[in-house]
């Protein structure tokens, strides 16, 4: 998949964030993008590409979204960044309202494009990313269930994998955990709750992570793994600033 011109692509979360960067990259690679949000969003020009960019305003939580949106564009890709932003706060200012929003949001999201794309099936040599998180690794003690709901979309995204090659499908699931970062609506609160949690400043306890993700650095990301032989990529890679990471 290097020449991206009739590779289409659905990147579902593109209104904001590492999802607006992921499809702002694919298209200026040259790849025609449907960009899935439940908000308008506007995108740059292409520099350099010839790739498009066609907005489905929709719930991607709704389980018939995917099947109807799949059935239409037939995509070779699907990349999955929506998500809920998480309550920051300890477990027991928590209620289970606010502790299970991201099961209900970012894992329904992720079971039922799945889901389809082994339905379906996708086309043979499709791919299908995941955008999971860092804290899936590393817990999330302020957010509630997010990190056990991240961790969750790494599970099913294996769990996928595994069923296409059960099945001779010829798809490649892919689970990214992205660290976290300040540049971003969702973890921008939550860098300065855990500043705040360890008495630092902002800027010193970033200095931990090196240098932040980025919306541009999420959509080489996705770009280096859609380019990739499917043979060398692994089942899930850490997301930092300087790229991705294997997970050990």
């Amino acid at each position: 998949m290097s020449d991206l011109s009739n590779t289409t692509t659905i990147v579902v979360g593109a209104s904001r964030g590492l999802g607006h960067g992921v499809a702002t990259g694919l298209t200026e690679a040259g790849a025609p993008v449907v960009a899935v949000s439940r908000s308008a969003a506007e995108f740059p020009e292409p520099v350099g590409g010839s790739g498009t960019v066609q907005a489905e305003i929709a719930d991607a939580g709704d389980a018939a979204v995917a099947a109807r949106l799949l059935e239409r564009y037939e995509p070779q890709v699907v990349v999955l960044v929506a998500g809920a932003s998480p309550h920051m706060r300890p477990l027991q200012e928590q209620t289970w309202e606010t502790f299970s929003v991201n099961w209900q949001t970012d894992v329904r999201i992720a079971f039922h494009w799945l889901r389809e794309a082994l339905l379906k099936p996708l086309s043979p040599g499709s791919r299908v990313i995941v955008f999971s998180s860092g804290a899936a690794v590393n817990g999330s003690p302020l957010s509630g269930g997010y990190a056990g709901a991240k961790a969750t979309q790494r599970f099913i995204t294996a769990y996928a994998q595994d069923e296409a090659e059960r099945n001779g499908l010829d798809i490649t699931f892919t689970a990214l955990l992205p660290r976290i970062t300040p540049l971003t609506d969702l973890g921008r609160p939550a860098v300065e709750a855990y500043a705040a949690r360890a008495g630092q400043p902002v800027e010193e306890y970033l200095e931990q992570f090196g240098a932040p993700v980025t919306p541009e650095i999420a959509g080489g990301a996705v770009i280096e793994l859609v380019r990739a032989d499917t043979a060398q990529i692994d089942p899930a890679y850490m997301l930092t600033g300087a790229g991705l990471q294997r997970l050990h």
